[in-house]
């Protein structure tokens, strides 16, 4: 077996299609000999379990590559995923605005749309919503509903990731247990018309900074073995890419540092006292500008204020960031990252310097020497880029991809 992003792909006679595939997405092989010599199968067997994905329209040749013998002769033809047979929507919700693009299956962002969104309208007003936006996006962009073979949302809570429902979450009310793919998938068929297959789109949901941390590890660093961001908007809540695979816990909880106690006697939303988003989020920050007259009632409004070099949000928000770094020296100490991300409305220089000042400071050298402490690359694309890219690596992993070759008849 040969594996690769926590992933394990079969060799020899158990080899599927699927695991072709799998090697061909993952560039380890892009030719029918180096098939055969990462497999141990044989020429006819490779070319069998190649011609099913050429009919399913997953794969293409594409130009000549080097001479694939050791004996010499003509280039090799190499093999590539077709990103274009299909195409996937994508959502990120934050409290108060949300974001949606559809985007081909390498990641490539066709069209896009953003706006005002409120978590506390609850899920049924939410979701019908998304529905709107992506009937609209699919014209935009020149797409049909049935070239969409799945949806992918970030949300702002802990998510079960067996079944998609939100669990406890602080910050949205109404949403917790909610059936979040029935009614995302009902309103996308509902708004995109209902083709074949269009109710039938599968839908996957996981937490917004998990899908933030895979985006960004894939596109910025998919050779750092264990990758961790924080986003501070109105709450606080960290991703980690560990072996190139997300790491939620043993059921979604992983990363939800905005509930780690700090001693302050702060309420925060999810009922307890002295939780560190409560003292140090975007939210937090905006309720002690106004308490001090300066308009602003979310982290998105602080955002605009740090944008504009407001001196008082400058200063609360690396006071946030060293009170954010503090926890992070322990995150780090357990962790080890090789790269540590901030992201989110307090994003800016003077909470990345109030993370460093702490952060250094608390952790041991051992576990900064090789640390690098940085700042989101694709911004508010990040969500959307990760929650694609789950979409893809499920629906194309080796197992559900022999299951849709099945059902697809090829």
């Amino acid at each position: 077996m040969t594996e690769r992003a926590g992933r394990t792909v079969k060799t020899g006679n158990q080899a599927s299609s699927g695991e072709l595939l799998e090697l061909v997405r993952s560039g380890r092989a892009t030719t029918r000999g180096a098939l055969q010599r990462a497999t141990g199968l044989s020429r006819a067997t490779v070319g069998q379990r190649l011609d099913r994905l050429f009919r399913a329209g997953w794969l293409r040749e594409g130009a000549g590559g080097p001479v694939d013998s050791p004996l010499g002769g003509r280039p090799s033809i190499t093999l590539e995923f077709d990103d274009e047979h299909a195409v996937v929507l994508a959502a990120d919700l934050d409290t108060r605005h949300g974001r949606a693009a559809v985007l081909t299956l390498t990641g490539e962002i066709l069209a896009e749309h953003g706006g005002p969104l409120v978590i506390d309208d609850g899920p049924e007003a939410v979701l019908g919503e998304l529905g709107r936006w992506f009937a609209e996006l699919l014209e935009k962009s020149g797409q049909r509903a049935d070239a969409v073979c799945g949806i992918g949302l970030a949300v702002p809570g802990p998510v079960d990731s067996d079944t998609g429902r939100v669990v406890q979450p602080p910050i949205m009310p109404g949403w917790d247990g909610y059936d979040i793919r029935g009614r995302l998938g009902r309103a996308f068929a509902e708004h995109a018309g209902t083709g074949a297959g269009t109710a039938d789109v599968p839908v996957l949901v996981d937490n917004d900074a998990n899908l933030m941390a895979y985006g960004e590890q894939r596109v910025g660093y998919p050779d750092c073995s264990a990758f961790a961001l924080v986003k501070v908007s109105t709450g606080i809540g960290a991703g980690m890419v560990v072996g190139g695979t997300v790491y939620r816990g043993i059921d979604g909880g992983a990363g939800d540092i905005g509930h780690i106690r700090v001693g302050a006697d702060a309420l925060c939303r999810c009922g307890s006292y002295g939780c560190l988003a409560a003292v140090a989020s975007g939210g937090a920050v905006a309720r002690r500008l106004a308490e001090s007259g300066v308009p602003a009632a979310s982290g998105s409004d602080v955002r605009d204020l740090l944008a504009a070099g407001h001196p008082e949000a400058m200063a609360l928000a690396r006071e946030a960031g060293r009170q954010v770094g503090d926890v992070l020296a322990t995150v780090v100490t357990l962790l080890n990252p090789g790269v540590l991300m901030i992201a989110g409305d307090l994003a800016g220089t003077p909470f990345l310097t109030g993370v460093r000042e702490l952060l250094y400071q608390r952790a041991l050298p051992r576990s900064t020497a090789h640390l690098d402490v940085v700042t989101s690359r694709l911004g508010e694309r990040a969500g959307l880029v990760g929650a694609g890219a789950m979409v893809v690596d499920h629906l194309y992993a080796p197992e559900r991809a022999e299951e849709r070759l099945a059902a697809l008849g090829v």
